[in-house]
C-alpha cells in the first residue's frame, strides 16, 4: 500500500467514525457554543467534540504527525506530515438542521500553509447524505468505488457554486464577483460547505466553484479531491486575507480565472 493510500484509508476511517458523532449529536438537539468572527459566523459544542475525536484518533494513530483544526488549533509535526480538519464544514446548516454539512480532513506535506503545502490525501463525509468523497495524491478521487472525474464541456454553460462570507461589509464584493461570473453560468449553487462544493466539483455533480476568504480547512480534502479528478485549483490575491479560490476542469477554470483575476 502506497503511502498516500494508506493516509486516504485512515482519512476516510477517522471521517467516517466523526460524522457519525456529529449526526448523532445534531440528532439529540443543537446546542451553540460560541461565535467567532461575526455573530452569524457561530461554533456548536459538537464541532468541538468532533475534532477533539479526529484529534484524538490521529494522537493515537500518528503521534509524530501535526495538526490544524478549526476549532483546536495547531499542533507541531515531527514527521513532516500535517492533519488539517474541519469538524463540521457548514455549521449553519447543521444548525438549521440541513443535511448539506461534512467532515473534512487531509493530510499535507510542509505545514499548515496552503501556499507552501503539498496534499497528500482527503476525505471528506456528508454523514447524512451517506457519501465518503476520498482522493491519495497520485491515486485518484474517488466516491465509494467509483473513480471521479470534472466536467469537460458545459455548451449548456456551467452549474456553478460560490460562497459568501459571514462580515456584510463583505456582501456586495461578493455579489459583484457572482454577478462578473455569471454569463458563463447556467445557474448558481449555494450550498453552505465550501468542502461538499468542492466535492461535487470532483464528482462533476458541479462545473465550477469560486469563493473568497477560505481558511485552510475549508479547503485543504476538497482542493486535492478536484485536482485527483482531473481538475486544476488556483488561489488568487493570496497576500490579501480573503484570497479567491477557484476550483473547476481546466477551460472552465481558465474562464473563471480570466475574469475575475482582473480584479486582483
Amino acid at each position: 500500500m502506497t503511502a498516500a493510500l494508506s493516509l486516504r484509508e485512515l482519512a476516510a476511517d477517522i471521517a467516517r467514525e466523526a460524522g457519525e458523532l456529529a449526526r448523532l449529536r445534531r440528532a439529540d438537539g443543537f446546542l451553540l457554543a460560541a461565535t467567532k468572527s461575526t455573530l452569524a459566523d457561530i461554533v456548536t459544542e459538537a464541532d468541538r467534540e468532533v475534532e477533539a475525536l479526529i484529534r484524538a484518533r490521529l494522537s493515537v494513530e500518528r503521534p509524530g504527525d501535526g495538526f490544524l483544526g478549526e476549532e483546536s488549533g495547531s499542533g507541531e509535526s515531527t514527521s513532516g506530515v500535517t492533519w488539517v480538519v474541519d469538524p463540521i464544514d457548514g455549521t449553519v446548516n447543521y444548525a438549521y438542521g440541513l443535511p448539506a454539512y461534512s467532515v473534512s480532513i487531509a493530510a499535507v506535506e510542509g505545514g499548515a500553509d496552503p501556499n507552501s503545502w503539498r496534499p497528500l490525501a482527503a476525505a471528506v463525509y456528508a454523514p447524512v447524505l451517506g457519501e465518503l468523497f476520498t482522493a491519495g495524491r497520485g491515486e485518484g478521487a474517488w466516491l465509494g468505488g467509483v473513480r471521479l472525474g470534472v466536467t469537460d464541456e458545459t455548451p449548456a454553460g456551467a452549474l456553478l457554486a460560490t460562497g459568501f462570507g459571514y462580515d456584510p461589509l463583505t456582501h456586495d464584493g461578493d455579489l459583484l464577483t457572482v454577478r462578473q461570473v455569471m454569463p458563463l453560468a447556467r445557474d448558481l449553487r449555494r450550498g453552505g460547505s465550501a468542502a461538499l462544493d468542492l466535492s461535487y466539483v470532483a464528482a462533476g455533480r458541479l462545473d465550477g466553484y469560486f469563493e473568497r476568504g477560505l481558511k485552510p480547512w475549508d479547503l485543504a480534502a476538497g482542493a486535492l479531491l478536484v485536482t485527483e479528478a482531473g481538475g486544476v485549483v488556483t488561489r488568487l490575491d493570496t497576500a490579501s486575507d480573503r484570497p479567491m479560490l477557484i476550483a473547476a476542469g481546466a477551460r472552465l477554470h481558465a474562464q473563471i480565472s480570466g475574469i475575475l483575476d482582473k480584479d486582483i
